[in-house]
């Protein structure tokens, strides 16, 4: 199965049910004609990463933020090249949305802004698998988006 869309728009952070997402919107993408919007959200949450518990001054503090963010771009960008070299593959075109704040918030805003065809994201996490606790609140999904959206089935 195909879909003839200009512009996909992929939800990947680098989770089990975004590779999901990933496998869908490739065996979805029409070579020379899909371009790959791939959307990576960091969360919200981690700007309240400050180690208060253990850090004891502002100087401390402060470098362990650099370091967090250096951590958290280095992870993104990772996952930028990983999506990129699978759209080259393919023969898709690819560009790389970064966002901070709420997934589901991001993810209609990009569609929004990007004039995405067609929105592909990953299946919830199962319960009692590990992970980050951000989730994609998919009332606002659907309340909110303004094009198809498919779902990667889970496994």
């Amino acid at each position: 199965m195909q879909f003839s869309s200009q512009r996909l728009l992929l939800a990947h952070h680098g989770t089990d049910g975004a590779r999901l997402a990933e496998s869908l919107a490739y065996r979805l993408a029409v070579p020379g004609d899909t371009h790959v919007l791939h959307l990576y959200v960091v969360p919200e949450f981690w700007a309240d990463m400050q180690g208060d518990d253990w850090l004891n001054n502002a100087w401390t503090r402060d470098a362990f933020a650099v370091h967090v963010e250096r951590e958290l771009e280095a992870e993104a960008r990772q996952m930028m090249r990983a999506v990129a070299a699978g759209c080259a593959e393919r023969g898709l075109t690819c560009e790389f949305l970064l966002r901070f704040g709420d997934p589901a918030g991001c993810l209609v805003a990009a569609a929004r802004e990007r004039a995405a065809d067609l929105v592909v994201i990953g299946p919830p996490r199962p319960k009692g698998k590990t992970g980050y606790r951000s989730r994609m609140h998919l009332e606002t999904l659907v309340r909110n988006l303004r094009v198809p959206m498919l779902i990667a089935a889970g496994e």
